[in-house]
């Protein structure tokens, strides 16, 4: 009988645990799924530039529409009220530029033909590692509007996207070890509290007919 009672609690714990494996099976694709396509939609918002120290880099950039550009504005999100770069009335304001950029940026084409407001970025340095913004000023226009945000990466030969692959296989392979040890703990407490289920029972003593 105590062998017939013990197999019929293994049996339960067994096809709970069963269950639980499969759930965590079907939902660990799922978020696979949702971390591609929200890696996927970053990247629609922003590009990623990467170079190497020493070398120059455009950002590129480009206003669209017919309306003529009054002002060009690039800014780092991380340098606070300084800015990379301000272009307005045909030439480079140099008031409030943060002085690591000065003399080594400029616009590709100062005519700006077509809406080009690419930024031109000279002797770079990994300091220069950061997100920019490219925002134009249109006549007629008292705002300075968002065209695109850059991920620049200055990293030495050899250290190229690195970073950012490495991570997000990081952060996929914690994911995945987190749902297995969600799947272990449940498990355990499944089990535990089988146990004493068990033990409770087959510890009253028999009732008298």
């Amino acid at each position: 009988m105590m062998t017939h009672v013990t197999s019929a609690f293994l049996s339960r714990v067994a096809l709970r645990l069963t269950r639980i494996i499969e759930m965590v099976s079907l939902m660990i694709p799922l978020l696979c799924w949702t971390l591609c396509i929200s890696s996927v939609s970053a990247e629609a918002d922003q590009i990623s530039v990467s170079a190497e120290p020493g070398q120059n880099v455009t950002l590129p950039c480009r206003s669209a529409g017919s309306t003529a550009v009054i002002v060009v504005l690039w800014r780092r999100t991380d340098l606070g009220s300084e800015y990379v770069l301000l272009y307005r009335d045909g030439r480079v304001d140099p008031r409030n530029q943060n002085p690591s950029y000065q003399n080594r940026v400029d616009l590709m084409d100062r005519q700006m033909k077509d809406g080009d407001v690419s930024l031109v970025l000279k002797n770079l340095t990994t300091n220069d590692t950061g997100l920019y913004q490219c925002r134009v000023q249109k006549e007629g226009s008292l705002d300075a509007e968002l065209i695109r945000t850059i991920n620049l990466q200055v990293l030495p030969p050899g250290d190229k996207d690195g970073g950012t692959k490495d991570g997000s296989i990081g952060l996929i392979l914690g994911l995945i070890l987190l749902a297995f040890a969600f799947v272990a703990g449940v498990s355990f407490l499944i089990y535990k509290k089988q146990s004493a289920c068990f033990r409770k029972k087959t510890s009253d003593p028999p009732v008298d007919l």
